[in-house]
């Protein structure tokens, strides 16, 4: 589509990540004219992939890694045709008992062998049916929640009258009302199972399990609850498939998709913006802003919504291997092994431990994290002739590493967080990973490092917080603000349609639908 500008358009998209991209496509369907400006040279956000290494034909998702939270609704209304396909392991936990390595094995296809190596870990089957207790609760939490996330917000009583059997209001109490530690702690023994859960609770923050502003509970429930069961499956082609379908989507239904479109100004009724070599301004009826609320207060030059201080936890790794490592932990295979989620030092008090030091300002010994590979599940990133080779993409998602550490010297810091972490994942293996890598077609080996000092710069996300902010609770207190949809700004015609929306946060399209659901009620189509 051309990129000649028209003077006024019904809505302007700031942000082409997966989340503005189902805005405009809901939007432009409905006949209204859509207008997305993306920053970088390339749609999808942080939903994204690519060949990372120069003569090393493997494409990865170098941000965003699994699917959980995208609902089938926004699927069929949209007509998208991206596959997402179940990995057969769900976690494999590497761990020590005194000298003895040994793992714990969560399999999504096979259930006698989770019994077996829930037994091999802790010596009865106790465990197992203590994790089967608390999944069960969590499943009941989930299937209440899970549908009114494309709904208006429900108040915190509403929602709670959804929990009416005895289960559904102990999965209320475990999530919602105590701190997810004592849950935890009162139905689970074992510190690895005790760590694999929690980990959820974790991701892209600074959090422990008693955390008293609840932060681990908050980001908890956006980690267990997609699909109503938690699964987290590997999105066939990569995580750019969900953005590219999206952006066909959009295009097909009319909306004009611009890249290296860096806006610089929004007022209530027009966006300023820098492409190529000229400064365009143009109306808009209505914004939609798929960025983080700090970036959208400073274009619009006035605090439109809660500016909280933010900042992200993460660390993330993107490796190309020509074989699967071995393992010290007997009974398991490197492919069962790294099927599933691969969990590094993220036992129960290990995690308390890093939070600790991460919170003293110190890099945690060893950092926790945990570890992805697709290509098991779906080896169509790999060209015929790596995939022959045996070759496969790995990435690795790390914890308690907030951008504070990072600050001063993000490049020295960054490189010795790798080193940290490659000696971590070594005190797993009966070879070293470095020696498993491949080698890109500058003689280096394949491994590269983001910070949060990086996806700040990068991804415009500040503080590298990859929610855009901390997420908050799938319901509102204030009865005041019951039927709204959780994108509202202090304009009535600018809306927040990224991760920074309430119910917001990874790969869904969930804020997105929001936005243009809220769009719609101003119109009067709703």
């Amino acid at each position: 589509m051309s990129n000649a500008f028209k003077a006024q358009y019904d809505v302007v998209v700031i942000g082409g990540g997966h989340n503005g991209l189902t805005a405009a496509a809901y939007l432009a369907r409905t006949g209204l004219s859509v207008l997305v400006l993306e920053r970088q040279p390339n749609l999808g956000g942080a939903a994204f992939t690519t060949q990372v290494f120069p003569g090393v034909d493997a494409r990865l998702s170098r941000y965003s890694y699994l699917l959980s939270m995208f609902p089938p609704q926004i699927m069929a209304d949209l007509g998208l045709r991206f596959e997402s396909r179940k990995r057969a392991v769900a976690s494999f936990t590497p761990t020590f008992q005194g000298s003895e390595h040994k793992a714990l094995l969560v399999s999504n296809i096979d259930e006698a062998a989770t019994i077996r190596s829930f037994h091999s870990l802790t010596g009865s089957d106790a465990e197992y049916r203590a994790h089967q207790r608390y999944e069960g609760l969590i499943a009941a939490f989930a299937d209440r929640v899970w549908p009114t996330l494309l709904s208006p917000l429900m108040t915190r009583e509403a929602m709670r009258g959804l929990f009416d059997s005895d289960d559904a209001k102990e999965a209320w109490r475990l999530v919602i009302e105590e701190p997810l530690g004592v849950g935890i702690e009162r139905l689970l023994r074992d510190d690895a199972v005790r760590g694999l859960i929690f980990s959820n609770a974790k991701i892209g923050v600074l959090t422990h399990p008693h955390d008293e502003t609840m932060l681990q509970n908050r980001t908890y429930i956006y980690h267990v609850i997609g699909q109503g069961t938690g699964e987290w499956r590997v999105v066939f082609g990569g995580m750019g498939a969900v953005s590219q379908e999206l952006a066909r989507a959009a295009r097909e239904a009319g909306a004009q998709l611009v890249t290296e479109a860096s806006v610089d100004r929004v007022n209530p009724d027009t966006v300023t913006f820098t492409h190529g070599d000229q400064t365009h301004t143009v109306g808009a009826r209505y914004i939609l802003a798929n960025v983080a609320p700090v970036v959208l207060n400073r274009m619009a030059g006035q605090e439109i919504l809660p500016n909280p201080q933010v900042e992200g936890s993460v660390f993330k790794i993107n490796l190309v291997l020509k074989r699967l490592p071995k393992l010290k932990a007997q009974g398991y295979t490197p492919q069962e092994a790294f099927t599933g989620t691969f969990h590094i030092d993220e036992g129960y008090a290990a995690m308390q431990a890093s939070y600790r030091a991460a919170s003293d300002g110190h890099i945690p010994t060893p950092p926790p994290g945990e570890m992805y590979c697709q290509t098991i599940t779906d080896p169509s990133t790999l060209s015929p002739e790596l995939r022959e080779l045996g070759y496969h993409t790995l990435t690795l998602f790390g914890a308690d590493l907030p951008a504070r550490l990072f600050r001063k010297d993000n490049v020295q810091v960054r490189e010795d967080v790798v080193q940290r972490y490659l000696r971590g994942i070594n005190r797993y293996l009966d070879e070293p990973i470095e020696d498993c890598l491949a080698i890109d077609g500058n003689g280096q080996p394949c491994i590269e490092a983001k910070s949060p000092v990086d996806l700040e710069n990068e991804l415009g996300m500040p503080g590298g917080h990859i929610f855009h902010q901390d997420m908050r609770w799938p319901f509102v207190d204030d009865p005041a603000l019951a039927g709204t949809w959780g994108v509202e700004t202090a304009l009535p015609n600018v809306f927040v349609c990224g991760s920074g929306a309430q119910r917001g946060g990874c790969v869904s399209g969930i804020p997105g639908h929001n936005a243009a659901m809220k769009v719609l009620e101003c119109e009067g189509q709703r």
